[in-house]
């Protein structure tokens, strides 16, 4: 079986979409564009899909319309190895339109909903020390940007 790739949607910004995403992933590139014909529906020539890749995962991005927004129902999580990688994809993902949301989730301007993980988060929110849990889950539910350091001072105890 061949590999699942996801379709996302846009008014008439994939292609400035995929750049975007291509900047902020090593090993991220733009495989293909595929202009509209005469056969429409959108004007000849002008940009109907873009293949792209992020980390090797295959994307495609269709100019289709303004008929089908994203929504948070939808989200891409990003795994980050430390702070610097979680700020750098935050800050990235948030300018130029962007929304901070709750918890480490995020729009970028284009609508798109991303999860910006820090690597750690999980064991913290899964550990074996109940009251622990509940502390750094408090800590997270009152952050929009994940803060590790802050989020482990809090399952610690340790005043913010």
């Amino acid at each position: 079986m061949r590999p699942i790739v996801p379709n996302l949607w846009f008014d008439t910004q994939a292609e400035e979409a995929a750049a975007f995403y291509t900047s902020l992933f090593p090993a991220s590139r733009i495989v293909t564009t595929v202009p509209y014909g005469p056969a429409g529906p959108g004007p000849e020539r002008s940009t109907m899909l873009v293949v792209f890749e992020l980390q090797g995962q295959r994307f495609t991005a269709i100019n289709g319309g303004p008929q089908f927004p994203f929504t948070e129902a939808v989200s891409f999580e990003i795994p980050c190895a430390d702070q610097a990688e979680v700020d750098r994809l935050w800050d990235a993902l948030t300018a130029d339109g962007g929304e901070e949301g709750r918890c480490g989730w995020c729009k970028d301007r284009f609508g798109l909903s991303w999860q910006v993980v820090p690597d750690g988060l999980e064991e913290l929110m899964r550990g074996g020390d109940p009251e622990r849990v509940r502390r750094a889950t408090r800590a997270m539910f009152a952050m929009r940007k994940l803060d590790l350091a802050a989020l482990r001072a809090a399952a610690d105890g340790e005043p913010a």
